[in-house]
């Protein structure tokens, strides 16, 4: 960030930055939260989660408010323009990551007065891929590191195949005995929250390589997500390579 003749503009760019960097934590710490929740089957973490949303609701508030100041009196170009515009944009995604977060643990809640099914497991093992991956797009933003960006922009493949295994392990679970269905349901959304969650964070990679570098990432986004296509068939097992895909 270039400094500016204006001392307050500076101190507004960097108030604006500090804001995503609070909103990215507290995002970061949702996830980890409702993850812990559903592990620990704790209906009172999950509520927490649930009740501190808001929180994210009034940042991303915040953030568009001094964006709209400084656009007002500022008037920036450039890279100044970029950053604000940018900083709107995360937000943004920011809130909604928080969002799918609730909605983990409003679901942990559901699954803590149900029995316990085997699939759980698979799910914490994404949730820390999903984290990994928004630890190192909010370092990237920090640093304004497009590189780190990317790669983190690469490993969202990566969740799609995990989300595509858990959704044909849960299909099989489900047809396997009826009484897992309930359970089976909430944990298919659960999985589809933190899959979103990793598209969000994507997204704010691709906004990061734009703010730094003034261009877009010029490759298409790696997907790795093959549930539209997932079959499963009674009596296969619950292993990956059972089902079958259908289309291309």
């Amino acid at each position: 960030m270039t400094e500016h003749t204006v001392r307050s503009f500076d101190d507004q760019l960097k108030h604006l930055k500090n804001l995503i960097v609070q909103m990215g934590s507290l995002a970061e710490a949702e996830l980890e939260g409702a993850i812990a929740a559903l592990t620990r089957r704790d209906t009172g973490l999950a509520q927490s989660i649930v009740g501190s949303d808001s929180h994210l609701d009034e940042l991303e508030q915040e953030v568009a408010n001094l964006a709209v100041r400084i656009l007002a009196l500022r008037q920036p170009m450039a890279s100044d323009l970029r950053e604000i515009v940018s900083a709107l944009k995360i937000s943004s995604d920011l809130e909604r990551m928080g969002d799918y977060a609730a909605n983990v643990a409003k679901r942990a809640i559901a699954l803590s007065q149900l029995p316990a099914v085997k699939p759980a497991g698979s799910i914490p093992r994404m949730a820390r891929l999903v984290q990994a991956i928004i630890k190192d797009v909010l370092d990237s933003y920090v640093e304004r590191d497009p590189e780190r960006a990317v790669d983190a922009w690469r490993r969202d493949e990566e969740v799609d195949e995990m989300y595509t295994s858990i959704f044909r392990e849960l299909l099989t679970y489900m047809m396997e005995d009826a009484r897992n269905i309930s359970a089976c349901t909430h944990l298919l959304f659960i999985a589809k929250n933190i899959e979103r969650i990793g598209d969000h964070a994507t997204n704010i990679a691709e906004i990061i390589h734009y703010l730094v570098l003034g261009r877009q990432i010029d490759r298409a986004r790696p997907k790795g997500d093959t549930t539209s296509f997932a079959v499963v068939r009674p009596g296969e097992g619950a292993g990956g390579g059972s089902s079958s895909e259908a289309g291309g």
